[in-house]
Formats: C-alpha cells, sequence, structure tokens
C-alpha cells in the first residue's frame, strides 16, 4: 500500500510541494532566491491562487533590506492582512518603523497594510499613522493617508471628528495626485459638511484637468451637489424668456411693463458656477466613458438648456463602447430625451438598431427613438420598425409594436397607419408579435373606439388560433366592452369560451366572467342561462379570486331578494366609460435620480445614494469661496525660502572670468557692428527725458511680464543706482585722458543702458545686427534683471485660483567668445564714440 500512496494523492501533492518549496526559498540567505520566490507568489495571487498558507513565511521577511524584496512583501501583506489578522499584528512595530522609512513606496504600502488590519485594538496607531502621513513631503503617501482615512473610518466611526480634521488638512492640498483621493473620503465620511469645500473650490475646479481619471469622476459628482446648494438655477431665464415670447394681442401696457421688467432683471450666472462649466468641458473629450458621463450629468443638472447639447456629441460617440458602457449611456440618453428632445435630433441616426446588437442594447434604442419621434422624422421612423418586427429576436419584436402604439398616440396624424398596420400584423404567424399587437390595437380602439367597429370584428374570428393568455384576454374585454357595437357576435364567442373555460389561464377567466356579466345586462334574452352556467363554473374554481369575483357579480347582475342596493346601478358600474390608458415611457419617473448613478440605473433607491438638493431661491454669499491672499503668500514664500536655504544657487564661473566675458562679449560685439552702435549712442544722447521715458517703459513692460508686482519695479530701480554706481568707481582710476570726463560719461552710460535695455524689451522682433549691439550694453545688468523676475515668482505659485495663468518667459542669455586680441582693443580705441566710459569700462575689466 505503501508505493501506492503518493500515486493516490499526485494530484494534491504537487501543489504542497511547490509551498514547500517556495518556503525554503523564502528562508535562504540570497536576496536573489527571496525575490525570486516573492515574484512568483504575487503571481500566483494575480492568477486568483490562494496563497495565504505561507503568510508566516512571508511576514519574516517584512524587514529585509533589499528594496525590491520588501515592496513583494508590502503587496502580499495588503491582500491577506485582514484574514492573518493575528499574525499581522506580530509584525505591528516593523510597519509602524517603515513609516520613517526614507523610500515613499515603502512609507505608503506600510500605511496601506497597516490600514488593511481591521482590528479595533490599532485604531490609534492607525489614526497617529495617518495624521503623520497626511504632512508627508510625498504626496503619493498623502494620497494613501486619504486612502486610510476611509477604511478606519468604516472600522471606527467615532473617530469621524479627528478624521474630518485630517480632511480638511488634505483638501487644501495643492497636489493633483491627492485631489481625487481626499475627495473620494470627504464622500465617505462627511459629505454634508459642505463648509470644507468654500476655499477649495476654485483651486478643485482649475486642478480639475489635470486629476487622474477615477479622481475626476468622484470630483465632478461632489461639485455637482456643492453647485446645487451654492448657485441660483439658471433655467429661470428660459422660463421667463418663454414667458415673454408669449405676447397676448390684448395685453394691457402694465402688463407689458412688468415682463419687460422680469427681462431686465434677468438671471446671471455666478463666475464660481461659469467657472465650473468651463474647467469640465474639455473633459467631454476624455477617453475614460465615467468621465464623460460624470460631466455629461454636470451639464444637464448644472448648465443653462442653451448649453446643456453639448453633451450629445461625446454621449454619442461613447456608443461606440462595449455593450456594458453603451447600456448605461443609453439609459442616461433615454431619461434626457424624454425631457429635451432637440438635444438628440441631429443624431438619431445613431440609434438605428444593428443585428449585432443584444437585446438590452436594441430595447433601448428602440426607447430612444420613440423619444425622439415628431412630425417630421415619423415616416422614416416607422420603415425601420417595420423592419424591425421582422426580427429573429422576438423579445425585440414585441417592444418594436409596443413603440408603434406609443407613436400613434403621440402623433395624431399617423394613428390610423399604426392601427392598420397593427392590423396587418395580426395575421403573423408568430404567437408573440399577433399577441402584442392585440394588446396595442386593444389600447389604440380605446382612444376611438366608435370608428373601428370592424377591427373588433375582425380580432373575435383570431379568438380561435391565438393561445397567448395576454392576448385572448384583451379580445375578451375588448368585445365585452364595445359588445353594443358588435351585437352578433358578442353571444357566439361568449357561447364557445364557455366550453373552455375549466382549460383557460385564470386572466382569460377572469375576463369571460366581465363579459358574461356585461353580456347579461345588455342582452339577456340571449345570453341569460350562459352567463348562469360560467358563474356556476367559476364558483367551483380551484381559484379564490374566480370563485371571489364569481359570488360578487351573482349578487350584483341576479336579481333577488338579498340583493343589495348596488344592484340597481349594475349597468353603470359594469359599463361606464373607461379613460383611455397612456403609452408612457418606463423612463419617465427616473429623472429624480442624479443621472449616471446606480440608483437611476436600477429605478429604485440604493444605498448610499446622495439626493441633489433644489436651487435655492437667493444664491449663499459667494465672499466664502474667497481666498486669502495675504496667509497664502506668507505660507508659500517661507516654503520658498526653505527650499532655497536648502540649495543655495552656485555660480559657475568666478567673479573675475564673469568680467572677462563681459569684456570680450562687449569688444567683439562692438567691432562687428560700430556703424550701428555710432547710430545708437547719437539717439542715446540726444536728452535725459529720453532716456528716463525710456526706462520706464522699460519698467512697465517688466512689470506686465511679471504679473503686475510693484515689487519688481523697486528692485529695478536698485539694480540701476547700484549699477552706475560701480561704473563710476570703476573709472576713477583708469588713465589722466579721460579723467577730465569721467563724471558726464557715466550720467550718459547710466542713461544709455537703461534705454538699450528697454529696447531690448521692446524691440524683440528686430533684426540681428541690432541685437547684437544691444546685448554689448545689457550683458552687465544680465544678472538683475533675472533677479528680479524671480521675485514675483512667489506670487505666482497661487495664480493657479485665478482664471488665466501665464507663465513668464525668461530671455536665454548667449554665451559668448571670451578672447580679446591687443589689436582689437587699439581699433575701439580709435573710434569717436559719444560716450567714450564703455571703451573705459571694457580695458578696466580687461
Amino acid at each position: 500500500m505503501s508505493p501506492a500512496a503518493p500515486a493516490a494523492f499526485g494530484l494534491f501533492s504537487s501543489d504542497t510541494k511547490k509551498n514547500e518549496d517556495l518556503k525554503q526559498m523564502l528562508e535562504s540567505s540570497k536576496d536573489s532566491a527571496k525575490l525570486d520566490a516573492m515574484k512568483r507568489i504575487v503571481g500566483m495571487i494575480a492568477k486568483g491562487k490562494n496563497a495565504s498558507e505561507l503568510f508566516p513565511a512571508v511576514v519574516k521577511n517584512v524587514a529585509s533590506k533589499n528594496i525590491e524584496i520588501k515592496k513583494l512583501v508590502y503587496v502580499y501583506l495588503m491582500r491577506y492582512a485582514e484574514e492573518q489578522q493575528d499574525l499581522a499584528l506580530l509584525s505591528i512595530s516593523t510597519f509602524q518603523r517603515a513609516l520613517k522609512d526614507p523610500n515613499q513606496l515603502i512609507r505608503a504600502s506600510a500605511l496601506r497594510v497597516l490600514s488593511s488590519i481591521r482590528v479595533p485594538i490599532i485604531v490609534p496607531i492607525m489614526m497617529l499613522a495617518i495624521k503623520e502621513a497626511s504632512s508627508d513631503l510625498s504626496p503619493y503617501v498623502r494620497k494613501n493617508a486619504a486612502h486610510a482615512i476611509q477604511k478606519l473610518y468604516s472600522l471606527d466611526p467615532e473617530q469621524k471628528e479627528m478624521l474630518i480634521e485630517v480632511i480638511e488638512k488634505l483638501l487644501k492640498d495643492r497636489s493633483t495626485l491627492v485631489a481625487g483621493s481626499v475627495v473620494m473620503a470627504f464622500e465617505e465620511v462627511c459629505p454634508d459638511r459642505i463648509d470644507l469645500i468654500h476655499k477649495n473650490y476654485r483651486k478643485l475646479c482649475n486642478l480639475l484637468v489635470d486629476v487622474e481619471e477615477w479622481g475626476q469622476v468622484v470630483i465632478i459628482h461632489m461639485l455637482t451637489r456643492y453647485a446645487r446648494t451654492q448657485f441660483v438655477s439658471p433655467w429661470k431665464d428660459d422660463e421667463v424668456m418663454e414667458e415673454y415670447s408669449e405676447n397676448n394681442f390684448y395685453e394691457s401696457d402694465e402688463d407689458q411693463k412688468e415682463k419687460d421688467r422680469k427681462v431686465k432683471n434677468t438671471y446671471t450666472m455666478d463666475p464660481d458656477h461659469r467657472l465650473l462649466l468651463r474647467n469640465t468641458k474639455p473633459l467631454l473629450q476624455s477617453r475614460n466613458a465615467a468621465v464623460v458621463m460624470a460631466v455629461a450629468q454636470l451639464y444637464w443638472h448644472l448648465a443653462p438648456k442653451s448649453e446643456a447639447g453639448i453633451v450629445s456629441k461625446s454621449l454619442v460617440r461613447l456608443l461606440r463602447s462595449n455593450r456594458e458602457v453603451q447600456y448605461i449611456v443609453l439609459q442616461n440618453i433615454a431619461t434626457m430625451s424624454i425631457q429635451r428632445k432637440g438635444m438628440f435630433e441631429p443624431y438619431l441616426k445613431s440609434f438605428y438598431v444593428r443585428s449585432t446588437d443584444p437585446t438590452m442594447i436594441k430595447t433601448l434604442k428602440l426607447e430612444i427613438l420613440t423619444n425622439l419621434a415628431n412630425e417630421a422624422n415619423i415616416s422614416t421612423l416607422l420603415r425601420e420598425f417595420q423592419t424591425y418586427v421582422k426580427s429573429q429576436d422576438k423579445h425585440f419584436a414585441a417592444a418594436t409594436i409596443q413603440a408603434i402604439g406609443r407613436c400613434a398616440t403621440n402623433i395624431t396624424e399617423v394613428t390610423d397607419t399604426c392601427l392598420n398596420g397593427l392590423v396587418c400584423l395580426l395575421s403573423n404567424r408568430d404567437e408573440i408579435v399577433v399577441a402584442e399587437s392585440v394588446v396595442v390595437i386593444k389600447k389604440l380602439l380605446q382612444t376611438q373606439p366608435a370608428h373601428h367597429g370592424e377591427i373588433i370584428k375582425h380580432m373575435s374570428k383570431l379568438l380561435d388560433n391565438i393561445t397567448v393568455p395576454v392576448a385572448r384576454a384583451s379580445i375578451l374585454w375588448l368585445i365585452g366592452e364595445y359588445c353594443e357595437r358588435v351585437p352578433k357576435i358578442a353571444p357566439d364567442v361568449l357561447r364557445k369560451t364557455a366550453k373552455s373555460f375549466t382549460n383557460e389561464d385564470d386572466l382569460v377567466k377572469l375576463q369571460i366572467l366581465n363579459l358574461g356579466a356585461k353580456l347579461y345586462l345588455t342582452n339577456s334574452k340571449q345570453t341569460k342561462l350562459l352567463t348562469q352556467y360560467v358563474l356556476n363554473l367559476g364558483k367551483y374554481d380551484q381559484s379564490y379570486d374566480i370563485r371571489d369575483r364569481a359570488r360578487f357579480i351573482r349578487q350584483l347582475i341576479v336579481p333577488n331578494e338579498k340583493s343589495g342596493a348596488l344592484s340597481k346601478y349594475a349597468k353603470k358600474i359594469f359599463l361606464a366609460q373607461k379613460p383611455a390608458p397612456l403609452l408612457e415611457s418606463p423612463f419617465k419617473d427616473r429623472d429624480h435620480f442624479q443621472l449616471g448613478t446606480l440608483s437611476h440605473t436600477l429605478n429604485s433607491r440604493a444605498t448610499g445614494y446622495l439626493e441633489l438638493s433644489d436651487w435655492p431661491e437667493v444664491a449663499p454669499d459667494p465672499s466664502v469661496r474667497n481666498v486669502d491672499i495675504a496667509e497664502s503668500a506668507k505660507e508659500w514664500t517661507g516654503i520658498l525660502g526653505k527650499t532655497k536655504k536648502e540649495k543655495p544657487t552656485e555660480k559657475f564661473y568666478s567673479e573675475s572670468e564673469e568680467e572677462e566675458d563681459e569684456s570680450a562679449s562687449t569688444n567683439t560685439s562692438e567691432s562687428e557692428s560700430s556703424s550701428e552702435s555710432e547710430k545708437e549712442d547719437k539717439e542715446e544722447g540726444s536728452s535725459d527725458e529720453s532716456s528716463g521715458s525710456s526706462s520706464s517703459s522699460e519698467e512697465s513692460s517688466d512689470s506686465e511680464s511679471d504679473s503686475k508686482g510693484s515689487t519688481a519695479k523697486k528692485t529695478s530701480r536698485a539694480a540701476d543706482e547700484s549699477d552706475s554706481e560701480d561704473i563710476k568707481k570703476k573709472t576713477k582710476g583708469i588713465s589722466k585722458k579721460r579723467s577730465t570726463s569721467s563724471s558726464s560719461d557715466t550720467d550718459s552710460t547710466s542713461s544709455e543702458e537703461s534705454s538699450s535695455d528697454s529696447k531690448s524689451e521692446s524691440d524683440s522682433k528686430s533684426d540681428s545686427e541690432s541685437g547684437k549691439s544691444r546685448s554689448a550694453t545689457s550683458s552687465k545688468k544680465e544678472e538683475k534683471p533675472v533677479q528680479d523676475r524671480k521675485a514675483p515668482n512667489k506670487q505666482d505659485v497661487f495664480l493657479l485660483d485665478l482664471d488665466d495663468f501665464c507663465p513668464v518667459t525668461t530671455p536665454v542669455a548667449v554665451p559668448t567668445a571670451a578672447v580679446l586680441s591687443p589689436s582689437l582693443t587699439a581699433d575701439l580705441e580709435g573710434l569717436s564714440l559719444s560716450s567714450s566710459s564703455v571703451i573705459d569700462v571694457l580695458l578696466s575689466s580687461w
């Protein structure tokens, strides 16, 4: 028996051997073996295999120094920490140490594992870990902190207040990675705390485009609910304009004035409302169907009716997706098309049914086509419906017949055409098609029975062939209801059905009893005995419904000593005129649910559904959404200051080398274009006033490019003064020959520099030669304008709150050759320049 035992259990031993092999590899001293084992284990999890028995062996490696092993161990623990809580708790100190690991992935993974251990004892530890992670420098760790908030809340709802504080802190985060996750936590923990969103509303609107796709969906749904509580309805304007357009001919002047006043006081959209609509519009081009659907429902619930139409094209585009996406999108379109037909009328052909569509998609498309039907396109749709009736899918064919009936009731022009078409279908071989046709004809005849006695006769002839209970019951009801119009046929139909009474369906039996009662009241001579026979059959039927109905009818219509006062009114009760049934869309009542939600899809309130509130009559104070710029500036200047201290900017060259480079570039540029520099000198030396105006224009252009910061102007002026002082110091000790004119030259040099700088700002599109000559004078001042441009960037940090953000483009300095020959210097000395101090400066620096 012993040799046969392994063969008998061969199927099971292979798995255990594999796992034993993995355990040995995990206990190995080599990191390569451990890494290989972890890869295989994670592969098993991905395939859906159970790897829980390896938990003890894997947990031992949680403190491994190899970062790759550590990552895979955390992936495993995230999957099984909830199942193996006791073993996971043994390693909790390791997880706490890992929360301070220098690697952001390890910190985030440790937090995820910690939040996966669903034990109430460690709630304080989790709370502390979440608080620390929410202040982490890495946005990835902060994102995982937001995910952990939801897990902790489901484990211990009593921590709600502390978690709200963390959510409030994370909502201020400017990282797009965190935004979606923290809004999800907000929706889970405290969806009613709208006050937390006020200050972050504009930031979320502006960040929306850059957030991950699933974060976009969550944020859009949250902002939809927020907007419905904070803004006034944009649909009031449409209603006022509709009233205004309907002017009566004999309207008084006072009424006219009142209407004019209403139009003058028409709705003006809140800028924040417009910001939301404008920033969500580009997301209609998203590749993610959920994002497009979220934006579509936002426009449906928030946008003015004239603007909501832009979502139709994007929704029609989603119909090229897989069938599950199509189903949800078509359901939402079906709801939309009931209220606003015009949105989808241009895309009518996109809803034509394809033979490859599943039944659920076909039915929804048919529903939309019926909703979009009007006098203009009904002839096209009826031709399309004729094809659908011949479909092999019988349920779809039956739905098409119902759609034809709805079109006939909605559009009176085609009622007769539809009715004739349905009568033709009565000769169809398929029972389901005939039965559905009978039911729809019955409903249509109720609208105008006087003209259709022939159709009732035709249908009574089909009674022998039709076996579907609903259809038989419909024919019997029609004959009973309009028995006075077919006095010869009705008694005969009762005779035939009385024979087969015991074999009929309960639904048909009830209608036979009704038919007998009506004929007894209108034609008692022919049908008195037949009705009593049918009532006796019903009295002893197996179904208590039929027994009750038979006794009730007998007491009501057959006069006797015990019959009550109601028997006098029997005819009025049975033959009262019934209202025509309304053929309505099954999607008519779904509009009270928010589009795109599970509740809308199921047409019943799902757990956790948050209702959209009604528009407020008066908009709440919009100033609550204003962000205090001073506080944010202090925060961010502090942060920028820290970063500058941590990373000081080091100069690539020493100061002496920089001076040599500047002098060389100046000399080379001047030698290349001496004539143009002379021209410039003449223009520059014209007057001090012109130089002053050019310097002011320079400052204004600088201030515009640096987001209009006044600090930039002050720093630029200080830079000009310091430059002129440096030049004065240098020019004092050059040579006796030029000492007499040094003071006047420095003034002209400063004016020359300022004017040339302004020209370099304003004449940026001029030819390259003039650019070279200007670089000679402006190269010296290149360092300080760069600093000036850096200063206003402290304000640029919180420009995310503004609508338009244009980053400043800083000019790049082109390096030039740093070699100056003695012959070139001699040539420069011979030039007759109006401001000779330029050469003095160059020579001194060289």
